[in-house]
């Protein structure tokens, strides 16, 4: 019994052995933080891989098809420059462009890594080598999908119950990646059927539903207008409730007619659905009785196929390649995403007279319907064109730019900055690495809860985002004193491109170099080079520090920051 119930003396720790236990167990703890830090830290800050865009090669079929579309473009251009006596601007160099370029396909300027890639490439195909590049980032569908999603269906998210707006912007996104002709694309979303969820498409009818309605259903005045105005850049909603008094062509009958295409649109337990026993009516200006409107399209009704429901009719007929108002509209707002304003102002107000349209409009709209409504091919043609490839400053102090060269497309346009360019470039320029989705998770996510903050406090456009805009005093105090420029030009060596920079610069010029390429995409002048190396020659670490800070802070408020040039 004594066996069993009493412990075997040798098996019982000494003092010191407890203690050499402990030392090994701490020594392990230490070896487990550090491996596991060294994990996380690996993970965190791994190398990006990012291979060269697979569909570019200089001399392929495909682009050497855009160069022609594009100087047939240039022509037209030239001539209506030469009649309105109006010479263009001289070219912008290589990263200029492609500065454009990324703000308007990724609403962000190039990172320092992304310039060293542009300047690898043979100096003739740095632009469209870079326009690959972007065209393949799903960044740039992401993008460009939520500019397209402001004019489908606004901004606002709507009744939770019945619309997924993000939902829609990843369906646009997915459809812009995949090459989808635009035409189809507009199609599913007019004739979309079944639930939000599964279908995103249905999205486009839901986002007009009014959550206290008591009818919930889709509201065709909303969806007319929305189809008008996206689809087709013309502006007939104006005349919903009465006969346009200064003589424009439209009247009243002609909105309600259009509206009477979505009045079949009703929720049922599976989604969108037609009833073809529902009806428009209205209550025309004058009359004592509301009238039952019968479905007809405001022009070209030759065009109107004779089979499917209301609303695949109306979609066959807005996207039918001889409706030239469909492709006009594509172009403009196309436009407007490179230019960051339209070449028709306003944006869906768009004469249907071709006479009437701007020097270029209509060749891109008869290529882009040639090429089976190719949104990716379009931004490439826009974008190989002179007009676009021109400076927005003069080469001569003594002959600055005029407004008739600006707008004339003689020089390319300077604009402001819309609100998530401005904060995404801020992220980006404190960033020596590209910030995509190859980037650390981390670092996106800190970037995007930036963002959204800044966007927040400084200002969202709404749908309104290519009206002419000017800056207001709390948006300047925002860049000068807000929370994301002051962490973003801190003393942190981990994140901040700053003290980087600052410490891994051999010499002053490169430093300031580095800093001009992050935050401007281009090369300092010979005068802001040679006053940022003098400030920060001969310092001591710190006080070069604080330089470096200060200059950061300095260009990162500079008007040049805040514009698209």
């Amino acid at each position: 019994m004594s066996d069993v119930t009493s412990p075997n003396p040798s098996a019982v720790p000494t003092p010191s052995a407890n203690s050499e236990n402990r030392r090994w167990q701490g020594w392990l703890c230490i070896g487990a933080i550090v491996v596991g830090f060294a994990m996380v830290a690996n993970w965190l800050w791994r190398p990006n891989s990012r291979p060269a865009p697979h569909h570019f090669h200089p001399e392929n079929q495909e682009l050497s098809g855009v160069r022609e579309s594009a100087r047939i473009v240039d022509d037209a251009f030239a001539n209506h420059w030469e009649k309105e006596t109006i010479s263009p601007a001289p070219p912008a160099d290589d990263l200029t462009i492609a500065r454009r370029l990324s703000l308007a396909l990724t609403g962000t300027i190039p990172s320092l890594e992304e310039v060293r890639s542009i300047e690898a490439q043979p100096e003739n195909h740095r632009v469209q080598w870079w326009l690959s590049r972007l065209l393949e980032d799903p960044r740039s569908s992401d993008y460009v999908a939520e500019r397209l999603a402001r004019a489908y269906v606004g901004v606002e998210n709507g009744p939770f119950l019945v619309y997924r707006r993000r939902r829609l912007v990843r369906w646009i996104s997915e459809q812009l990646q995949s090459h989808r002709p635009y035409d189809e694309m507009v199609r599913e979303l007019i004739s979309a059927e079944g639930l939000w969820t599964t279908n995103p498409a249905a999205n486009f009818i839901t986002a007009t539903i009014e959550q206290n309605d008591k009818k919930e259903g889709p509201d065709q005045i909303q969806l007319a207008i929305r189809t008008t105005r996206a689809f087709l850049g013309v502006r007939i909603d104006c005349v919903q409730c009465h006969d346009d008094k200064f003589g424009d062509r439209w009247k009243q009958e002609d909105f309600h007619q259009l509206a009477a295409f979505y009045s079949e649109a009703e929720m049922k337990l599976t989604g969108v659905r037609d009833d073809r026993k529902k009806h428009h009516e209205v209550q025309f200006r004058g009359d004592s009785e509301t009238s039952t409107v019968s479905p007809v399209v405001p022009f070209a009704p030759e065009l109107m196929p004779a089979q499917g429901s209301h609303r695949e009719q109306l979609a066959a007929w807005t996207t039918h390649p001889e409706n030239r108002a469909f492709a006009r509209t594509a172009v403009n707002r196309v436009w407007a995403i490179l230019y960051g304003q339209p070449l028709v102002s306003p944006i869906d107000d768009i004469p249907l007279d071709p006479a009437q349209l701007p020097p270029g409009m209509e060749l891109l709209a008869e290529d882009f319907i040639t090429h089976d409504f190719d949104i990716a091919r379009l931004i490439r043609v826009i974008a190989e064109s002179r007009p676009y490839q021109l400076d927005s400053r003069s080469h001569d102090p003594e002959q600055p730019i005029t407004e008739a060269q600006e707008k004339n497309w003689a020089a390319f346009p300077l604009t402001r900055l819309r609100p998530e360019q401005v904060a995404n470039s801020v992220v980006q320029a404190s960033y020596l690495d590209t910030i995509d989705e190859a980037a650390p998770f981390l670092i996106q996510l800190a970037k995007f809860g930036q963002q959204q903050d800044f966007v927040k406090r400084y200002g969202d456009l709404g749908e309104g985002e290519f009206d002419e805009q000017s800056g207001t005093i709390p948006q300047r105090l925002l860049l000068m004193n807000g929370k994301l420029v002051k962490e973003r030009t801190d003393n942190n060596p981990v994140i901040n491109a700053v003290t980087r920079i600052n410490s891994l610069a051999p010499d002053p010029k490169t430093a300031v170099e580095a800093a001009y390429l992050c935050l401007f995409t281009r090369r300092p002048t010979k005068v802001e080079s040679a006053h940022f190396v003098q400030l920060l020659s001969n310092q001591g670490k710190n006080a070069r520090h604080r330089v470096m800070e200060d200059l950061y802070w300095s260009l990162l408020n500079a008007t040049e920051f805040s514009w698209n040039h």
